[in-house]
């Protein structure tokens, strides 16, 4: 096992027993990572100036980085995206190579890929998030399937993944 815990200043993260946190993943002080929840490679969970919470049955892509941030339950956070001192409500999705700082994104929203969610911005639930800076659209009036979208991440071969991947997880 090459897993990276650390702890910091007396904060050890605490791992649920069923949750899938590659080999290849950093994780440091307090940090709270829910059950069935995947850490894929490459990803920083860092809870030094604040807590880290990725909640139940939630996925972080390979490559993102978590500081002092909130995800919430059945929450896609995209390769490489990155959260600041923000907070993901359940059920959204965060597309790849995002940015979101100091804010909150609603549940059931999906933020656009390389979509960057500026310090300050309640984006309400339901919505859908794109652009640099972003601009935000009620899901209702958008082409946007959301059913669709997070049924392509949240069933089938893909939620089983990382049980797939014996050698990248305990």
């Amino acid at each position: 096992m090459d897993r990276r815990e650390f702890a910091f200043e007396g904060e050890q993260p605490e791992i649920h027993g069923y949750a899938h946190v590659s080999n290849q993943a950093t994780v440091v002080g307090d940090v709270t990572i829910g059950a069935n929840a995947n850490v894929w490679p490459g990803v920083v969970l860092r809870g030094d100036v604040g807590p880290v919470a990725v909640g139940s049955e939630s996925a972080v892509g390979d490559n993102a980085t978590l500081h002092a941030s909130t995800v919430g339950e059945k929450v896609m956070v995209g390769h490489g995206a990155v959260l600041n001192d923000a907070t993901v409500e359940d059920g959204a999705l965060v597309g790849f190579n995002s940015t979101v700082s100091d804010a909150t994104i609603g549940a059931g929203s999906i933020v656009a890929m390389g979509t960057v969610v500026p310090p300050g911005y309640e984006v309400p639930p339901e919505s859908f998030v794109r652009g640099m800076p972003a601009s935000v659209t009620p899901l209702s009036e958008t082409r946007v399937d959301p059913e669709s979208v997070f049924e392509a991440f949240s069933s089938g071969d893909y939620a089983n993944l990382a049980q797939r991947h014996e050698d990248l997880f305990e």
